[in-house]
Order: structure tokens, then sequence, then C-alpha cells
């Protein structure tokens, strides 16, 4: 990777590691927007607490330079089902709050696919497709 790939893949990977981080609060301690979610997503508290610790795996995992793309699978994955479940279930806007949920889950699953994509010849399944 250049200088300049380097720097970016660092600042999306705190990006996507810091949305992720901070709403691990509004998840663990039950605030009301999260039980909504996923009381409606008929997974309250499992599916609330589950995502919540595979949201701090990806978290931890998009800081650590060796598992970074490891991270950035799994909350691509996350996000996935995240923005699938606010354009069928949710709506866009959940609770009053103008879509913010939604952005953030976007701005997370593109972060994490540019991630991918940068850090592709780290994938110890496919970086011999990729080799110079």
């Amino acid at each position: 990777m250049s200088k300049l790939q380097t720097y970016l893949v660092w600042a999306l990977q705190i990006v996507a590691s810091v949305i992720l981080l901070q709403t691990l609060y509004f998840k663990f301690s039950a605030q009301p927007e999260s039980v909504y979610i996923f009381s409606k997503l008929g997974a309250e508290p499992y599916g609330r607490i589950g995502s919540g610790i595979v949201e701090l795996t990806a978290g931890i995992l998009l800081l650590t330079p060796r598992f970074a793309w490891a991270g950035a699978l799994i909350a691509a994955g996350v996000m996935v089902g995240a923005v699938f479940s606010h354009l069928t279930l949710l709506g866009i806007e959940v609770m009053g709050d103008h879509g913010e949920l939604f952005i953030l889950a976007l701005t997370v699953f593109i972060s994490s696919a540019l991630i991918l994509v940068l850090r592709r010849k780290e994938i110890p399944v496919v970086k011999n497709y990729f080799a110079n």
C-alpha cells in the first residue's frame, strides 16, 4: 500500500471502529432506542446483546493491524443486516432520529467495504489472487 492508502485505510478503520464502539453503551445498557429496535425485530434481549458482542469484536479487530480485515468483514456483515432491517422492518427513521442510525450503518458498511478492498492482499482466503 502507498502511504496515502495507508492513511486512508487507517482513517476508515478508526471511523468504523468509533461508530461500532460508541453504540455499545446503548445496546449494553438497554437504552429505549435499542430495546425498541430489537423488540421490533423480535430479537430482544438476545439479539441486542449478541449484536453488541459481535460489534465489540469487530471494533477491536479493526484497530488491530494484523486482523483489521477480519474486523471489516464482520462489521460489513453486521451492517448488511442493519441496513436490511432499516429498509424492511424499521424504516429509515427510528424513534425520531432523522435517519441517523441508518446513516451510521451505511457509513460503517461503506468504510468496511473499502477497508476490505484496500487490505485485500492480507485476507488469507483471497490474498493469493492478488499476489504481485
